[in-house]
């Protein structure tokens, strides 16, 4: 899709979300339900990506990283409003009308980009070879291991976040929820403070948010111990998480900055692998016995690596050659 005008190829994209969504609320059966989530799923990562490309492209270098943060608070409001939504409406209405209404914000969302991007022209068809050479670049390695660890870091915590909080606060699943709507909110914060501190230095972002990331999460332990602890731990920890996502995002944009569109896809999916192997930390630590209590300090040292590799990298590449690109 490189080739292709950015605005065409993000309503492609969008269009290919929104006929999964169709076909998933019309399935007659569960194989026909889950070819069509394969179809919805196909555009998650190249439409991220390009989306970020995008919105790096329509403002002031300056503001690149807020740009880019902006868009990825549509996925915080989504998590956080869009999920309950749906959940609410497929249990009132039914299944098939939680699909339904998606497909139709998916429809309207063409329409939006239609009309709010510019047009654009189609631009040269890339070259395959040289853009994966690009991928294979060191420093560009290295950019995407860190996206891998700072996700793993988030989901390490994330992923058993209800009974790490259930053990150690003993609280009931009221109190739970309301953490969940703190850890957005969090979330909401973070992403705002990670795009506005990196539009002035992605490294010193990264390195200051992933060390407040480690920190957080080794507290948590002993802060969870109260409700009010509990609370403030999960606001920190949420504003933490996510304020590592637009540097990060920035960071493999410009160490690859021959292939923007390419890497930044591959840092999408790279976040998603470290969903998976943050998932999979958290649960060696409970099969192994460790306790729910050693979830997040699992997490902490995730992020330590992570804060290692972007301290070493920063040594290799330093900032002043990072914003030259």
């Amino acid at each position: 899709l490189s080739h292709r005008a950015r605005r065409n190829a993000l309503i492609f994209l969008m269009g290919i979300f929104t006929v999964g969504n169709l076909l998933s609320s019309i399935a007659p059966d569960y194989t026909t339900l889950l070819l069509s989530r394969i179809i919805t799923s196909l555009n998650h990562g190249a439409f991220f990506g390009l989306g970020s490309v995008v919105a790096a492209s329509v403002v002031p270098k300056h503001k690149q990283a807020s740009a880019v943060a902006t868009m990825f608070m549509g996925l915080i409001i989504a998590n956080i409003g869009g999920v309950p939504a749906a959940t609410w409406l497929g249990e009132t209405i039914g299944w098939r009308m939680s699909f339904l209404a998606t497909a139709g914000l998916g429809l309207l969302a063409m329409v939006s980009l239609w009309f709010s991007l510019p047009k654009g022209s189609a631009g040269e068809r890339p070259d395959v070879k040289k853009e994966l050479s690009v991928l294979l670049r060191p420093q560009v390695l290295s950019a995407l291991l860190t996206t891998v660890l700072g996700a793993g870091a988030m989901f390490t915590l994330y992923t058993y976040i209800s009974p790490v909080l259930n053990t150690l606060t003993h609280a009931s699943s009221l109190f739970i929820t309301a953490m969940l709507v703190l850890i957005g909110v969090g979330f909401s914060l973070g992403n705002y403070l990670g795009g506005k501190f990196a539009d002035r230095s992605v490294s010193g972002t990264l390195k200051g948010f992933l060390l407040l990331l480690m920190a957080i999460m080794l507290a948590i332990p002993l802060l969870a111990q109260s409700q009010a602890g509990a609370a403030i731990s999960m606001i920190v920890w949420g504003a933490a998480t996510f304020a590592v996502v637009p540097p990060l995002q920035m960071r493999v944009m410009r160490v690859a900055h021959e292939a923007p569109g390419l890497s930044s896809s591959v840092n999408i999916g790279a976040f998603n692998l470290g969903n998976a192997l943050g998932a999979a930390a958290g649960g060696a630590v409970i099969s192994g016995g460790l306790g729910y209590a050693f979830v997040p300090v699992m997490g902490a040292i995730i992020a330590g690596l992570a804060l290692l590799l972007v301290w070493f990298s920063g040594r290799a590449q330093p900032e002043e050659a990072f914003a030259r690109q």
